[in-house]
């Protein structure tokens, strides 16, 4: 693979991720039309499965290029860590107990200190990975 060429998924040639992206847009947009007409009980589904696909290719094709040194994706993976920490924490004290908003202070600081520390791991990784590729040969 030279410098320039687009990492390889394992299933290639099948464009899967990129399949996923697109039927998850076609799901979203007819979940959205649903919903907007119908209320959220007729589209909700349709729109949350579309989003969640749109997600899962996009984040699959992101990692594949930043691992590869494609291309940096740091910042999109290092904050989806941390917005799945914070839902996760709040979400956890919703179920126990009312959750009081400043709460979100202390938590904010901690999802300041998380994001930071992944983007500063990612990017040395990619830094590694587009040393590889560029001293490998292929360019």
């Amino acid at each position: 693979m030279s410098v320039g060429e687009r990492p390889r998924a394992p299933w290639h040639p099948l464009p899967l991720s990129e399949l996923l992206i697109l039927v998850g847009a076609i799901g979203t947009i007819i979940g959205f039309k649903r919903a907007s007409s119908g209320g959220f009980s007729s589209g909700g589904p349709t729109l949350i499965a579309g989003l969640v696909a749109v997600a899962i290719g996009t984040i699959e094709v992101a990692l594949r290029e930043h691992r590869s040194g494609y291309r940096s994706h740091t910042l999109l993976l290092a904050l989806l860590p941390t917005i799945a920490f914070h839902s996760i924490v709040i979400l956890g004290l919703a179920a126990f107990t009312q959750v009081p908003r400043w709460i979100n202070i202390p938590l904010l600081l901690i999802d300041g200190a998380l994001a930071t520390f992944l983007f500063k791991l990612l990017r040395l990784r990619f830094l590694d990975a587009r040393r590889e590729r560029t001293f490998s040969g292929g360019g």
